[in-house]
């Protein structure tokens, strides 16, 4: 195996291990707003902060699968 092709593996292997970590912490952090959510002295600045992570960790994660999807032109 090349060194370039031992480079493209180590990257994409690096780019599941991170979208596994965003796919993660976006779960928890759902369960942790539908906790909050319950509440009904919920801090909603809070709330809202939590929703706002959870919107950017989708981004993140569609970024990587689009990222890592091979392309068709290529």
């Amino acid at each position: 195996m090349s060194e370039s092709e031992n480079n493209v593996e180590t990257e994409t292997f690096r780019r599941l291990e991170r979208l596994r970590g965003l796919r993660i912490e976006h779960r928890d952090l759902d369960d942790v707003i539908n906790r909050l959510q319950l509440d009904l002295y919920v801090n909603e600045v809070q709330l809202r902060r939590l929703k706002k992570r959870k919107l950017l960790l989708k981004d993140q994660i569609a970024r990587l699968e689009s990222e890592l999807i091979p392309d068709l032109n290529a």
